[in-house]
């Protein structure tokens, strides 16, 4: 298991409030936008990580498009990355396999 890089510890710091650990690893809550203009990670909410995604959530697309973002915002592999919760809502919670952290 590697340790996080400088830019993902910054983004580390900022995710803390998203972030606790279940028995399964690290888990990530965010709240999705579909159908917005661009992807972009933005700013925590009520303990949660607003995502804007352009993917329409149609035949999953719009969490393919989730996990892209999220993998890309801390530097990881997508396949690293599983939907726990919340397929089909805009609440999802979001494990991180094989990654620890420093709360």
């Amino acid at each position: 298991m590697k340790a996080p890089s400088i830019r993902t510890q910054e983004h580390l710091d900022f995710l803390k409030p998203a972030l606790h650990e279940e028995k399964e690893g690290v888990v990530l809550e965010v709240y999705v936008v579909p159908r917005a203009p661009c992807d972009s990670v933005e700013e925590l909410r009520n303990g949660r990580l607003l995502l804007r995604v352009k993917a329409a959530p149609e035949k999953g697309r719009a969490n393919e498009a989730v996990l892209e973002l999220i993998a890309n915002y801390l530097d990881m592999a997508p396949s690293n990355l599983r939907i726990l919760r919340g397929n089909s809502s805009r609440r999802k919670s979001i494990l991180l396999q094989n990654f620890r952290y420093n709360r």
